[in-house]
């Protein structure tokens, strides 16, 4: 049978109907927002890569990942939540990120905008736009949880004594010496410039300046982006001549000149050094201080976030389950593309506009409607009157 060529295009349709496949899906909304299963799937994927990477079989993967598929929905929801928080707070975090990112590209010594957006996309894979606004979620995350959750949670001094009287073996220290470094390269013949620069951060760290920003700026050593940082050494485990000026040199020594390196110029700061033996309340104050103060965070961190949930509007779809789920919350999806029309016959379509047209209509005799008669007689009842008594007076 031949096909109309009218028709033609109601059966190339229904063909490609029968074709199309969903490959992503809404499984989540909150708020004004959306989660999509593909990027829980990305979250799943990533999972999966570390587990495979700390040594985790096959089958332990897979079951790990199922199990923590509410995790996964629960962290995304959380960041959403938290992200709406931030809006509604009118937290701006532009002024932050904007310095973020100038100190990246210092470290990275890219002066070019566009050359920094390719090496995002080269080691992050997302594109720059991308990057900057996960970057920026989480800013504007880290300073709700900030204001709203951390600055709540108090451990008193007393409870911070009393935990360190009572764990004092934790406290009992070998010497160690911390160091932060600056390394900086010389090759090429610009030993004579490395040298004068090397010595010129040396004076601004003796007068001063913070180490880790000097670092942070100038260092060409990886531990450039932890401030210089290299942690902790106990005797023994150090150039025995760096040894003996950073363990004789005390906290905050500097050594000066620059130590010449066979391909550059080294420069460390004594960052802290600890005695043998047992240590002061006041050295591991703030050692105590963490201690007590991360058991309270993430209790309290869960409760605001629960609290979030149950002021927000959330719907999951089904076969998806938030681990964070709020009590009581009714996440129930509800598809719009199901809700079915009111209807109504013709003949009550016909009553209703005779209605409306009979209301409209003034009483003979008058220039009221019947719709303005039964207004008023609706007052004066509420006045206590009755209108038949008052049509009787008349």
């Amino acid at each position: 049978m031949r096909i109309l060529p009218v028709l033609m295009p109601l059966f190339a349709l229904s063909a490609m109907a029968a074709e199309v496949s969903v490959v992503d899906q809404i499984v989540a909304k909150v708020n004004g927002d959306i989660i999509t299963s593909s990027e829980l799937k990305r979250q799943q994927k990533s999972m999966a890569a570390d587990l495979k990477q700390r040594g985790a079989k096959e089958e332990q993967i897979a079951k790990l990942v199922e199990e923590r598929k509410g995790d996964v929905l629960r962290d995304k929801i959380d960041q959403l939540l938290l992200v709406h928080k931030a809006k509604e707070m009118s937290v701006n975090v532009d002024q932050q990120f904007s310095k973020y990112q100038a100190d990246m590209m210092k470290q990275l010594k890219i002066a070019d905008q566009e050359v920094f957006a390719k090496t995002v996309r080269d080691q992050t894979g997302q594109s720059y736009e991308d990057w900057r606004g996960e970057t920026k979620n989480t800013m504007m995350t880290q300073r709700v949880v900030g204001q709203e959750v951390q600055s709540k949670i108090t451990v008193p001094k007393p409870e911070q004594l009393k935990y360190y009287e009572d764990h004092k073996s934790e406290f009992m220290r070998e010497e160690r010496v911390f160091l932060q470094e600056i390394f900086l390269k010389a090759e090429g013949g610009n030993e004579a410039a490395v040298e004068k620069k090397a010595k010129d951060l040396v004076a601004r760290a003796k007068k001063g300046e913070r180490f880790a920003e000097l670092a942070r700026d100038n260092s060409d050593a990886e531990s450039a982006q932890a401030g210089g940082d290299i942690g902790s050494f106990k005797a023994g485990e150090l150039d025995p001549a760096i040894e003996k000026m950073a363990f004789e040199g005390g906290k905050n020594f500097v050594t000066d000149p620059p130590i010449r390196r066979t391909n550059g110029f080294l420069i460390l700061k004594v960052a802290d050094v600890h005695a043998a033996g047992q240590a002061t309340f006041e050295q591991v104050e703030n050692e105590v201080m963490e201690k007590l103060y991360m058991p309270k965070m993430a209790p309290a961190m869960r409760q605001y976030l629960t609290l979030l949930r149950q002021e927000s509007f959330l719907e999951l779809r089904e076969g998806w389950v938030d681990s964070g789920a709020a009590p009581g919350k009714d996440t129930t999806w509800t598809d719009p593309a199901q809700l079915k029309p009111e209807t109504i016959t013709k003949e009550e379509l016909a009553n209703q506009k005779r209605k409306k047209r009979f209301l409209g209509v003034p009483i003979p005799g008058t220039s009221t409607s019947v719709a303005e008669t039964e207004a008023k007689e609706a007052a004066e009842i509420a006045k206590g009157v009755s209108s038949s008594q008052e049509l009787k007076a008349q």
